[in-house]
């Protein structure tokens, strides 16, 4: 989880660059064609076994399995949708004519809408748990606060209270989302503590209390994220209004950005159309029986739906912070160009990877103190982000899986860099192939991220399989052409790396 710029890569011949976009590009649209056929043909069984409805597209059924998909976009058609429209016009309205309580406007708004939604037996689960921590964060004891946070995160899997919890709403629906804004709100809880512990603020309590509560409840971030800071966040909301073509510029952002949501959320819709992948990465027997090119097709489209899908729940809430004048982490990068655990963390999910640098890898000690500070860092930030998920079997082998991954990648990168390799590679390969060698490598790099992504995704039936019938069974026949698009994939993430848009 180290941070350190890379060395600029060489430059590869353009026609052997158009040549890997080619592969990838034609590799994906392959690979999706033989996994609708295959959702085409086992239709009927897996309308029967699992839930596909009636799709927006004639002729075409539509794979529910994914719940974070129908999660949200339930809840979006129910209220959430509006509440955000909501909370855009009230921004616009306040910095209009009232600039100087468009903060307490929000704040109250949020905690309307909240109240709204999760009632006030839900909204007052979230106020305890402020009252808590600050509280203790008054003390100013880092350790204290950490153990008062992680008690309060603790509570979500506490059953008794998850029966009490379940008996306020009428959906199972409803807790979850409770569940969701509560382990939200958490990390923001542990932001705000460890800021005050490492550096008190500079005004009194009552104040603290106000830009907590304005923090917490802002509506945009509040039930998924992404994740600002504490720190950020009111370094941004205090920043003062931009020139007199900010109206402008801000209509035009909002519109090419509504668009692009818009897109991204055809795109999932479109993919759960025409490939079932959800419903059948949850059957074995359909697991064993994908030809290969379905079967890497079923891994292609997993990963690129988790990434869709983060584009449109991260997207809608990034644009109206941005039209807040806040600076939100920036969007998922494409999961196809992601060559390395290092990557992957790093740009998926930006907010979480940098409230995991400052607020566990940096304090203990991260890479300035050695390969043993390093190791026990890493650790530490996966061992959290396993138990804020949830701390299921799955998610603590993908953890694990995350974690050595990152640690062999640190390590060849310190081998490669050592003065006795690196002279042998400068004697013996030119700097086009030497990127040709990381790349190689980047590839069985790549292998093992996809494997620990379908963890996560699918549960360890699924890496089960597929490592038996690719690494195992398919060492010979599926593993070499995989390694090879995966080649492909790997100089294209190198060259938007050397070159971004």
């Amino acid at each position: 989880m180290t941070s350190k710029p890379k060395a600029k890569l060489a430059p590869l011949p353009w026609i052997e660059i158009i040549v890997y976009w080619m592969l990838s590009f034609g590799s994906h649209l392959y690979s999706f064609y033989h996994l609708h056929r295959f959702s085409k043909e086992h239709e009927a069984g897996l309308k029967r076994e699992f839930h596909l409805e009636d799709g927006l597209l004639k002729g075409y059924k539509r794979d529910l399995s994914d719940f974070e998909w129908s999660f949200w976009t339930e809840w979006a058609k129910k209220s959430l949708l509006w509440t955000l429209i909501g909370h855009g016009l009230v921004s616009r309205l306040t910095s209009f004519f009232y600039p100087k309580l468009r903060v307490p406007a929000l704040t109250l708004y949020g905690l309307l809408a909240a109240s709204n939604v999760l009632g006030i037996k839900g909204v007052s689960v979230l106020l305890v748990h402020l009252g808590f921590s600050f509280s203790v964060a008054q003390l100013r004891k880092t350790a204290l606060s950490w153990t008062c946070s992680l008690l309060l995160l603790s509570t979500l899997h506490i059953q008794q209270l998850q029966e009490i919890q379940r008996g306020w709403y009428e959906t199972e629906e409803e807790y979850y989302l409770l569940l969701f804004s509560v382990a939200v709100c958490g990390l923001r809880f542990i932001s705000f503590s460890l800021e005050h512990c490492w550096s008190p603020l500079d005004h009194g309590g009552i104040v603290q209390l106000c830009w907590l509560f304005s923090y917490t409840f802002y509506h945009p971030l509040f039930y998924n994220g992404p994740i600002i800071t504490y720190r950020d966040y009111i370094e941004q909301m205090r920043r003062p209004a931009e020139e007199s073509d900010r109206d402008k510029s801000a209509f035009s952002y909002f519109v090419l950005r509504s668009g692009r949501i818009i897109l991204w959320w055809c795109i999932a819709e479109y993919m759960i159309h025409v490939m079932y992948m959800h419903s059948i990465q949850s059957n074995e027997t359909y697991l064993e029986i994908l030809p290969p090119w379905a079967l890497g097709g079923l891994a292609l489209a997993l990963v690129q739906f988790f990434f869709v899908k983060y584009l449109v729940l991260f997207g809608l809430p990034s644009m109206l912070a941005t039209l807040d004048n806040l600076t939100p982490p920036k969007l998922p990068r494409c999961v196809s160009i992601m060559y390395s655990f290092t990557g992957m963390w790093r740009h998926f999910d930006e907010g979480l990877y940098r409230w995991l640098i400052r607020y566990i890898y940096v304090p203990l000690g991260g890479s300035r103190h050695g390969a043993f500070y390093n190791m026990l860092a890493t650790s530490f930030a996966f061992g959290f982000v396993c138990l804020w998920h949830g701390g299921h079997d799955y998610l603590q082998y993908w953890a694990m899986m995350n974690w050595a991954g990152i640690l062999v990648e640190n390590g060849l990168k310190f081998l490669l860099s050592s003065s006795f390799v690196h002279a042998i590679v400068e004697q013996n390969f030119s700097a086009a192939m030497e990127r040709r060698c990381i790349a190689l490598l980047s590839a069985f790099s790549t292998a093992m991220l996809i494997l620990s992504n379908l963890v996560f995704l699918g549960g360890i039936h699924v890496g089960r399989i597929f490592w038996k019938r690719v690494f195992v069974q398919g060492w010979s026949t599926i593993l070499p052409p995989m390694l090879a698009f995966l080649y492909c994939f790997a100089q294209i993430g190198l060259e938007w790396t050397s070159h971004p848009p």
